[in-house]
């Protein structure tokens, strides 16, 4: 018994099923029927029964051929088995009327007919109608099991193609609803945040313009930069979701960065960072560089919000095939008066994009009280 109390399911062993069994099978029996039924026959009546046999191999390409093949034996031993099977194979294969009705006639015929011909051909006699009617059953049986065989086996292949159209309409309809909420996607990007990122950069500029202090100027202007480039790749992405830019939805934002790119990422970031970068000389994909700079990004984004004044180390470097990116901060000498909000998916989307190129990412805090971010991407994806 299984543990829902339910006896166990039988399954035929695999070598049951197996398609050269199924094909030897019929043979065997044949050829056991045609040895019982032969037990004073002269040579060519043996013959005549093995032939029957024997063609039943070739009996699912030339079903017609084969059946016309067993009725010498049929006709001169009375072999039951090979003909039958033969009847059964041109349901199977060949279920038009105008081939399966003659072909089952001429069995029933030969069967009642049988050699030597008797004297008269015909009896009229409740023996011969016996007769008749089980020649007549010999041949319809197998015939109409081997029709029900086929009506099964269409019924089968229509009802996979029904479920794959299910399938196909299950997928559109997954399609049209990502397409919809990905357009209301941009839509909220492109009225909240886009509006609030452009009075960020109108103040910014308003406030380089009317300050005199140099270093107000320059945050400032970094300011604006950075809500100008924002904008720009806000507008880029809300293009791709409403599919508006002629590409596909994971084609890549242009222009994309790279490792060249991360020095002035670093620069930006305003934190005490010390930056080793040494990627060594092997031309890295481009998803690769894409995915170094975005972890480094989020990283000095996360320190910038928790631990602005912690020692910050960047460190990217060539590992074999594999580009490792590490970014370790040290612990925060106090907690930050205010803390900008974070929605908690920042690593998890740069551990399944380096999942995606085949690398890994980790990121958890250190033994001295600060974090590391951790991320080994190989060059062979990209």
């Amino acid at each position: 018994m299984t543990p829902t109390g339910q006896p166990p399911s039988r399954r035929l062993p695999t070598w049951c099923t197996a398609p050269w069994l199924m094909l030897l099978l019929p043979v065997l029996y044949s050829l056991v029927d045609a040895a019982l039924v032969a037990r004073d026959a002269t040579w060519w009546q043996m013959a005549l029964s093995t032939l029957a046999a024997v063609a039943l191999f070739w009996r699912r390409r030339f079903p017609v051929t084969v059946l016309l093949a067993t009725m010498p034996g049929t006709w001169v031993e009375a072999i039951w088995l090979a003909p039958i099977t033969a009847v059964y194979t041109v349901a199977t294969q060949r279920s038009a009327a105008k081939v399966l009705f003659p072909c089952a006639t001429l069995f029933t015929l030969v069967t009642f007919f049988h050699w030597p011909l008797p004297t008269p051909l015909v009896d009229l006699s409740r023996s011969t109608a016996l007769d008749a009617i089980q020649d007549v059953m010999l041949a319809a049986g197998p015939a109409a099991t081997g029709l029900l065989a086929r009506t099964r086996q269409e019924l089968a292949a229509r009802l996979d193609e029904l479920t794959r159209g299910q399938e196909r309409e299950s997928r559109l309809l997954a399609e049209r609803v990502l397409i919809s909420e990905r357009g209301r996607l941009a839509r909220e990007m492109h009225d909240v945040v886009s509006h609030q990122v452009s009075l960020i950069s109108i103040q910014a500029g308003a406030l380089q313009v009317s300050t005199a202090d140099p270093a107000a100027v320059t945050a400032a202007r970094t300011i604006r930069e950075l809500s100008v480039r924002t904008l720009e790749e806000l507008r880029q992405m809300v293009g791709v979701l409403r599919g508006t830019t002629g590409r596909l939805p994971d084609a890549p934002l242009a222009p994309q960065p790279r490792l060249a790119d991360l020095p002035r990422l670093i620069a930006e970031s305003g934190l005490a960072a010390e930056a080793e970068l040494s990627p060594g000389d092997r031309p890295w994909p481009e998803a690769v560089e894409r995915a170094a700079y975005r972890t480094v990004q989020e990283a000095l984004t996360n320190i910038t919000k928790y631990a602005p004044e912690a020692a910050v180390h960047v460190r990217v470097r060539a590992k074999g095939r594999r580009l490792r990116v590490e970014v370790r901060n040290g612990a925060p000498p106090g907690r930050p008066a205010e803390t900008l909000p974070g929605g908690g998916h920042g690593l998890v989307g740069l551990r399944e994009r380096a999942q995606l190129l085949g690398g890994s990412l980790t990121a958890g805090p250190t033994q001295d009280g600060g974090f590391e971010v951790r991320a080994d991407l190989p060059a062979t994806r990209s």
